[in-house]
C-alpha cells in the first residue's frame, strides 16, 4: 500500500503542484538574453519538451519503485526521482520566464511512462534499471541536440540543459553500475520511436 500511496502522491505533486527544487538553478547564474520572438518561441517549446521528459521521469522512477522488492534499489530508483525533481523545477522556471507553458497532455505522458516503468519492473530489476540506463542514454543524446538548437544568447537555458545532460549521463552509468541489463536492439529501436513521437508532439501541445 505505501508504494501506491507514493505513487499517486509523486503523481498528484508532478502533474498539479509547482515543483520545488533542492538546488537553485543553474540559469540564475545568467541574464536573460535579449531574445527576438521567434528565437523565445523555439526555447520554450524545447524546454517544453524538456519539462516533458522530467514528468516522464518521475513516473518512470515512480513506476519502477512501486513494484521492486529490493529496499536497495527503491531508495536508488527514489533518489533518482529526487534529482530529476530538480530538473522538473528548473525546465518549469525557464518555460515561465520565456512566458511558454507546460505540455497539455502531461497528464497523458505521465501515465504512459509510469505504466512502462511498471512494466518492466515486472519482469526484473535487472531489466528495470535496463531501462533506466537506455532512458536516460537516449535523453542525454536528446539533450545534446537541443544544446544545437537553442539560441546562442539564451544562457539560462543552455545552462540548464547542460547541467541536465550531465545528470542523466550520471544516472545511465549509475543504473547500468548497479546491475542494469543492456535491453535487446528492438527494444531500444521502439524506445526511441516513442521518444520522437512524445517530443513531436510535445513541441506544439
Amino acid at each position: 500500500m505505501d508504494p501506491l500511496l507514493t505513487a499517486v502522491d509523486t503523481a498528484l505533486r508532478t502533474l498539479f503542484a509547482k515543483p520545488r527544487a533542492g538546488e537553485p538553478s543553474p540559469a540564475r547564474a545568467h541574464s536573460e538574453g535579449n531574445l527576438s520572438p521567434a528565437d523565445k518561441r523555439l526555447a520554450g517549446a524545447l524546454m517544453r519538451v524538456n519539462h516533458v521528459g522530467e514528468v516522464c521521469a518521475q513516473a518512470l522512477y515512480t513506476g519502477q519503485a512501486a513494484v521492486t522488492h529490493d529496499a536497495n534499489l527503491r531508495a536508488h530508483l527514489l533518489e533518482a526521482a529526487r534529482e530529476e525533481t530538480d530538473h522538473l523545477a528548473w525546465t518549469r522556471e525557464r518555460l515561465d520566464a520565456l512566458g511558454d507553458r507546460p505540455s497539455l497532455l502531461n497528464p497523458l505522458w505521465f501515465a504512459g511512462a509510469f505504466a512502462i516503468g511498471w512494466t518492466a519492473a515486472q519482469v526484473s530489476d535487472r531489466v528495470s534499471l535496463g531501462f533506466v540506463v537506455e532512458t536516460e542514454r537516449q535523453v542525454a543524446q536528446h539533450l545534446q541536440s537541443h544544446l544545437e538548437r537553442l539560441p546562442a544568447q539564451d544562457l539560462a537555458s543552455r545552462s540548464v540543459v547542460a547541467r541536465m545532460k550531465s545528470d542523466e549521463e550520471r544516472h545511465a552509468s549509475g543504473a547500468l553500475a548497479a546491475g542494469g541489463q543492456e535491453l535487446p536492439a528492438p527494444v531500444r529501436m521502439l524506445m526511441k520511436a516513442a521518444a520522437k513521437c512524445m517530443t513531436t508532439v510535445a513541441h506544439r501541445i
